[in-house]
């Protein structure tokens, strides 16, 4: 089952995606009216005939807090020149935690919940975070998947650019010689992460914990890295190390609830039933899709002796398969 577990984690994790939303540039946008997190209902159609940066993100992920920072930053810069943010979060996500994120983080735009994923399912969100660029006519104009090295360069240039400000030969110089500076460390990273991904799908476990623990080597702050390091770990039932790469990756994201259930994984192969399950059910309270958190869950209960309590977790985590709640 740890097999499966690692390949429901490489399914979920994003690598790379062409487009961040289903929508084509010159398709209309959307409308919708959300509460946000100040209590006020907020419609798309409320800026009507401004530029709109839309940024779809969740709690407890590197990527999408750093977005939000860049966009904080970049709104001093356009704002009186008619531009607006909006962001907005999933309805599984926790409000205290989306209203403590954005307090910490300084959020000068208004955070909505999209409770019924309906702005989920309009645009075809793809990814967390996906940032969407919207302009005076009310149209897709640019969209950006994650938070790529170049994404503070790549939104200021195509904001510069909606707004009439750049043309398009203007837009690939500004771009395009930022391209050579990008962290090359942070790129060699991310190309070892891929290709361990790689050897882990094709059941090559060896290789892959080798290939990641360079790219851990190579740049030792990305928690996915040390997540995936985690996972395969797991799968040739090394606790200790499993357990040193999950808390390492709960250091540099606190609130990942994959990292949990693997922390608590981890636990359980070292026979500490009890903090395992502490662990995951701290992990099932926040996780959107807790299927494998709750097998977990199970075989913790099943290792204290506690048969009726395991059986309700495996029922559980069936009961999320059975309904489709596997894709985010």
């Amino acid at each position: 089952m740890i097999l499966i577990f690692l390949a429901l984690f490489l399914l979920f994790t994003p690598l790379a995606y062409a487009d961040a939303i289903g929508l084509a540039v010159g398709e209309i946008a959307p409308d919708f009216t959300l509460g946000s997190t100040e209590g006020k209902a907020v419609s798309l159609s409320d800026v009507k005939g401004k530029t709109v940066v839309l940024v779809y993100w969740r709690t407890g992920q590197n990527y999408p807090a750093e977005a939000l920072k860049d966009v904080n930053d970049i709104l001093k810069k356009y704002r009186d020149k008619g531009v607006e943010v909006i962001s907005m979060v999933s309805g599984d996500d926790d409000p205290r935690k989306v209203s403590s994120s954005a307090r910490e983080l300084g959020l000068d735009f208004p955070v909505l919940f999209d409770k019924e994923r309906r702005v989920y399912g309009d645009y075809g969100v793809r990814v967390y975070p996906a940032t969407v660029i919207i302009n005076t006519n009310g149209k897709i104009a640019y969209d950006i998947a994650g938070h790529p090295v170049t994404y503070s360069v790549v939104l200021d240039g195509h904001l510069e650019y909606v707004l009439g400000e750049i043309d398009k030969e203007q837009l690939d110089e500004m771009i395009s010689p930022r391209r050579e500076v990008k962290d090359e460390s942070a790129i060699e990273a991310q190309r070892k992460y891929n290709l361990a991904v790689t050897f882990a799908d094709e059941g090559l476990i060896d290789q892959a914990i080798e290939t990641v623990k360079k790219s851990i080597e190579t740049k030792s702050d990305i928690a996915r890295s040390h997540m995936l390091l985690g996972f395969l770990y797991l799968e040739v039932k090394d606790a200790d190390s499993a357990l040193n790469a999950f808390n390492r990756a709960l250091e540099l994201e606190p609130d990942s609830h994959d990292s949990k259930t693997g922390l608590g994984g981890a636990l359980i192969l070292k026979g500490e039933a009890d903090k395992a399950i502490e662990v995951l059910t701290d992990a099932a309270l926040t996780d959107p899709h807790p299927q494998m958190t709750y097998y977990k869950l199970g075989r913790a209960y099943e290792l204290k002796g506690e048969k009726d309590r395991a059986l309700e977790m495996y029922r559980k985590a069936l009961d999320k398969i059975f309904k489709k709640q596997v894709l985010p």
